[in-house]
């Protein structure tokens, strides 16, 4: 009853970030499957693949499967007709109800929702209620019909969190991370049999898309915590893998220190056969939306010129993120420092001449499909 209420009444700190993800899951109820080890509610969520692991496994090439299913593609801004039909219905309904807002004297009356509102059949409801269910230890059958709503081909599941500390953002799903797992599916082909390096994995959903076809991922980041559930998320979706044969193994790497992690004391520690396999074979290294914070954007890069010095081949690296917009005092504007900083440091590496290493950069196009539900918004 206490977890019920809290859920109820959630209270968001100043600190707080809130990933939208979620809103545009597929399932309409997320389930609560446990508090993690600093308290915080962690939640499983499907991400509904727009192709299946017998596609993967048969060796098709995309054009052959896109095909036939341009229904569910959608390339850059456009939209399936399904979500074209939606998105008019609703909006031909809040038309309607415009002249309704407004009350005698021509001001806005704002219409609230009522308190009793919890029965799905109420007809003045715009959209369903979207509500958390606690799945209880042990009483994990529960939800079965929830678990066969999906076949197990076409599902990414994941353990996330909703709200978390800045320091903690990695614990939550975000959209570049689809971005980037669209753009591996789209080209998977080119990374069939790859060793791929993932910086900031955050809870792994674009290292377990790698997986399907590279040969060998780390998965990396730092805290036990995020390490743990990124590493359950690996074993909830072992069978996509398993098509192709690929391996994720989820290591620590902190970018604030200058060496990889072997206390073998950790446990998420690299071994020295682990890092030289990396060092010898990895030619793809991805990160997804971890360009939030000037100081991490720089030990990052720092950790890339480090990591890419080191390999022993030519090395590509795909950075995927979301152009976030925020008003500043200090600018009395609208502004994108992060993102700012971000392109500053990358045109750094770009234009670094140390007789040592030459770095190219280009821009991908977004006009790849789209393989995963979420929402592909024009800042990513």
């Amino acid at each position: 009853d206490l977890a019920e209420q809290e859920m109820d009444n959630p209270t968001f700190r100043s600190d707080t970030v809130l990933s939208d993800v979620h809103l545009h899951c597929p399932s309409q109820r997320h389930l609560m499957v446990r508090l993690n080890a600093v308290g915080q509610p962690v939640f499983l969520s499907h991400f509904k693949l727009l192709w299946s692991t017998e596609d993967l496994a048969s060796g098709k090439h995309m054009t052959e499967i896109t095909t036939g299913r341009e229904h569910q593609c959608r390339s850059g801004d456009e939209l399936c007709d399904e979500d074209r039909s939606n998105m008019k219905k609703e909006g031909e309904l809040i038309s309607e109800e415009v002249e309704a807002l407004l009350d005698d004297d021509g001001d806005l009356e704002v219409v609230r929702r009522p308190r009793s509102a919890s029965d799905l059949q109420a007809e003045d409801l715009l959209r369903d209620i979207v509500c958390p269910v606690i799945l209880m230890k042990g009483k994990e059958d529960a939800f079965e019909d929830e678990e066969q709503k999906h076949t197990c081909s076409d599902v990414v599941k994941i353990e996330h969190t909703m709200a978390t500390p800045l320091e903690d953002v990695g614990k939550q799903v975000w959209r570049a991370a689809f971005l980037l797992a669209d753009y591996i599916l789209f080209k998977r082909d080119m990374f069939r049999c790859c060793s791929v390096l993932e910086l900031g994995g955050g809870t792994g959903i674009t290292s377990i898309i790698m997986g399907t076809a590279a040969k060998r991922v780390y998965c990396t980041d730092v805290g036990e915590d995020l390490l743990a559930m990124c590493e359950q998320n690996v074993a909830l979706n072992k069978h996509l893998m398993e098509a192709g044969g690929g391996e994720i193994k989820v290591k620590e790497l902190d970018w604030l220190k200058d060496e990889f992690c072997t206390d073998p004391e950790a446990l998420y520690s690299w071994s020295e056969e682990e890092i030289a396999d990396l060092l010898d074979h990895c030619s793809v290294i991805m990160a997804a939306d971890v360009f939030y914070d000037d100081d991490l954007t720089d030990a990052l890069f720092r950790t890339l010129y480090r990591i890419t010095h080191n390999l022993r081949n030519s090395c590509t690296v795909y950075l995927a993120l979301e152009k976030r917009l925020n008003f500043t005092l200090r600018h009395m504007d609208v502004t994108c420092e992060a993102y700012s900083h971000f392109r500053n440091t990358l045109n750094d590496l770009e234009n670094l001449q140390d007789g040592k290493m030459k770095y190219t950069v280009e821009p991908i196009k977004l006009d790849f499909c789209q393989f995963l539900v979420y929402e592909r918004i024009e800042q990513l």
